[in-house]
């Protein structure tokens, strides 16, 4: 398998070339520290396809991060400045800002109204992918975070953020991702965070760094950089 690691706000990926499919058991072998594999499955010009697997063998239907490094992936490849990323059903269409900014239209989010479990309440929100949004001090995800991301309340999982507004257009927030715990940052969970607090336009801070994301017409999208590492 020959593979590059791409590095997107702290979230690293391994972009992985594969004579063959891979598989939960050869994922789980080659990630390493990474935090997911992002294997091409087919170029067509200036469009990936790609699959995302988690550090744990299972794959995500949607990374914000992740198209961003693919999206990059192939800019390096093919010396575009506009590309497209497919993932399943979703094609997410980025184009460069610069050598290491790249912008992403992710497209549709919803946002379900606010419940609560275990006495934590929070707002679910889809942006391809599941996430479950509480409003609270960032530094209470280690026990929010697992608690519900394999509550029944969500039979597939989830991946969590606890977000805290920090003055006009700024949030502060960590992130527990589906399949790969605690994470530096991540770009679905920071639309996740902008569309569950109302907060758009945003700068999401994470420990990795910031993302910047804004909502337009029910439509996402995301900013931030991507850069090979190795």
């Amino acid at each position: 398998m020959r593979s590059s690691r791409w590095d997107a706000q702290g979230n690293v990926y391994l972009v992985a070339e594969a004579a063959e499919r891979l598989t939960p058991d050869t994922v789980r072998e080659a990630v390493g520290d990474a935090d997911g594999i992002l294997e091409v499955l087919d170029v067509d010009g200036d469009c990936v396809s790609i699959a995302i697997w988690n550090p744990d063998g299972s794959l995500a239907e949607m990374s914000g991060n992740g198209t961003r490094i693919a999206a990059r992936w192939l800019m390096a490849r093919s010396g575009a400045r506009a590309v497209t990323v497919a993932v399943g059903p979703r094609t997410v269409a980025a184009r460069a800002l610069d050598d290491r900014l790249v912008e992403q239209d992710l497209g549709p989010v919803r946002v379900e109204p606010a419940d609560e479990v275990e006495g934590i309440r929070f707002v679910a929100v889809d942006v391809g992918n599941p996430h479950a949004v509480v409003e609270d001090d960032p530094g209470e995800l280690p026990r929010i975070g697992p608690l519900l991301e394999t509550h029944p309340r969500f039979p597939n999982r989830t991946n969590v953020q606890v977000a805290r507004r920090d003055g006009a257009g700024r949030v502060a927030a960590r992130v527990w991702e589906r399949g790969a715990g605690e994470t530096a940052s991540s770009g679905s969970s920071a639309v996740a965070v902008v569309a569950a607090l109302g907060a758009s336009p945003a700068t999401v801070v994470f420990p990795g760094g910031e993302l910047h994301v804004r909502i337009e017409e029910g439509r996402a999208f995301l900013t931030g950089p991507a850069v090979q590492v190795e």
